[in-house]
């Protein structure tokens, strides 16, 4: 019996093919380069476009650097998607072991009595009736249609999804923890400009009050003195204030309630490496929310195979091995073995359109998969394109807003300088203030503007490049 049914199962096994689409990977229909990006010179980097994964170390920061190390330590969000990767993982594991049978172990006793009444009983069937049974058994599906392996290639598919779900919030809270930082120097290098000015306009009250006790001008420029000195105070409590909530904001990305970091200058912080020329656009293939797209494109398309599997008889072969007694001592003797095998077949034959429906449906998700992985590449390729224009932009907006804070100044010098000989009125020094103050934080915003488009620039590409020029930068 064995040496017929086994060589059956075991061909319909090994011949199977698994049905439904094998999966290919979809035309990439992005431009080759991005024409926001220097003209292209050199291919190299087309040729190998991996990426940075720790790309915040191009600024240069020890303090961002720990930072971010804190983040990825105690982030979480980033602690939940690894667990998430963990059950994955488990997952994955789970659908991988139904290619092997699953052997189980029993045991029984009973004792059981028959009622008078209704049965007549012999020596050879006493009333009385003892059974004693160990077995080992097993049912197996023979995945002759390929409906496991296609569970399988899902299950796979979902892991790697959940381990690039895993790098994109990796990559999230990299970008957060820098956006964070570069604003909590903005406002250090904010409060220093509002220092300054509340130092000058201290020291234009008390000139424009020793002139008034001159008697020499009119009270009333006292009072706009006094009034433009209490604005800037108000703007370093502001300021003071925005620092605070921003540090705050570190402390619940890193896992560290009680962090304090020392005030910094965002203006000695260098630039970060400008894009090289020839960026591929290929870069933001590798992407992390991209990839997991990708893999979930993978997975909807083996749920197609699933569902087609439906419409095929389904194969399990079932087996046991074990022994029978009346007692326990005779158990495992000889003359008490007991074996069986068997093979199964179960195919629907009338289900009313079920099983169409259920690949009419796993179809559909692949089609909502496709679309979510073009949309994930084209919102990937503009928000590249998006931080190149930034970058290019913002800075020549920081070349301006130096000539500005220049300009300003010097205007500034001189208005102070004909209000002290008597040719001007103080309103002339109070707008020459206010206009010195806004370029001043202007350039700052710009600088940190520009920083932040670095950022916007690293995480669209999924963490960078690999520089292999010098890089730029200097002082604001």
């Amino acid at each position: 019996m064995i040496s017929r049914i086994t060589p059956i199962a075991l061909a319909l096994a090994l011949s199977g093919c698994a049905i439904g689409p094998d999966y290919l990977r979809p035309a990439n229909l992005l431009p080759a380069l991005f024409a926001e990006a220097k003209p292209a010179e050199a291919v190299t980097i087309a040729a190998n476009p991996a990426v940075n994964p720790r790309w915040w170390t191009l600024f240069e920061d020890a303090t961002l650097n720990d930072l971010v190390d804190q983040a990825l330590a105690n982030n979480a969000d980033l602690r939940l998607a690894v667990a998430r990767v963990e059950q994955a993982e488990a997952v994955a594991r789970e659908a991988g072991s139904s290619f092997f049978p699953q052997i189980d172990g029993g045991a029984a006793l009973s004792n059981s009595q028959a009622s008078t009444k209704t049965s007549t009983f012999t020596s050879a069937q006493p009333r009385l009736r003892h059974a004693r049974s160990a077995a080992l058994s097993t049912s197996f599906e023979l995945d002759v249609w390929g409906r496991i392996r296609r569970a399988n290639e899902a299950a796979q598919a979902s892991m790697l999804a959940s381990r690039y779900g895993r790098d994109a919030v990796r990559l999230s809270v990299a970008g957060l923890i820098a956006g964070n930082y570069l604003a909590l120097r903005a406002y250090d290098a904010q409060l220093a400009v509002s220092a300054a000015t509340l130092k000058t306009r201290q020291e234009s009250l008390d000139l424009v009050r020793t002139r008034v006790d001159a008697g020499l001008i009119s009270p009333l420029d006292g009072h706009q003195a006094e009034a433009a000195l209490a604005a800037a105070q108000a703007q370093l409590a502001d300021q003071r204030r925005l620092r605070a909530l921003t540090e705050h904001q570190l402390a619940l990305l890193t896992g560290n309630p009680g962090l304090r970091i020392a005030a910094g200058d965002l203006r000695q912080l260098p630039l970060p490496p400008q894009p090289p020329a020839g960026l591929p656009a290929d870069l933001v293939s590798a992407r992390p929310d991209v990839l997991r797209a990708e893999q979930e494109l993978v997975a909807a398309n083996a749920g197609i195979g699933i569902a087609k599997a439906g419409y095929f008889p389904k194969f399990t072969l079932t087996g046991s091995v074990g022994s029978e007694s009346k007692v326990l001592s005779d158990l495992f003797t000889a003359g008490s073995g007991t074996w069986s095998l068997g093979l199964a077949a179960l195919m629907p034959v009338l289900d009313f359109g079920r099983t169409t429906a259920r690949v009419d449906q796993a179809r559909a998700v692949n089609e909502q998969s496709l679309i979510a992985w073009q949309d994930s590449l084209q919102t990937a390729y503009k928000e590249v394109r998006d931080a190149l224009v930034s970058l290019r932009e913002l800075s020549d907006a920081e070349a301006a807003q130096e000539r500005r804070v220049v300009a300003a100044e010097q205007s500034l010098q001189l208005a102070r300088t004909r209000y002290e000989a008597g040719y001007s009125g103080y309103l002339e020094v109070l707008d020459a203030q206010r206009t010195t103050n806004e370029a001043s934080l202007a350039r700052v915003a710009t600088r940190q503007a520009r920083l932040q488009a670095a950022v916007d620039l690293f995480k669209a590409l999924g963490g960078g490049w690999h520089p292999g020029s010098r890089r730029g930068g200097c002082p604001l």
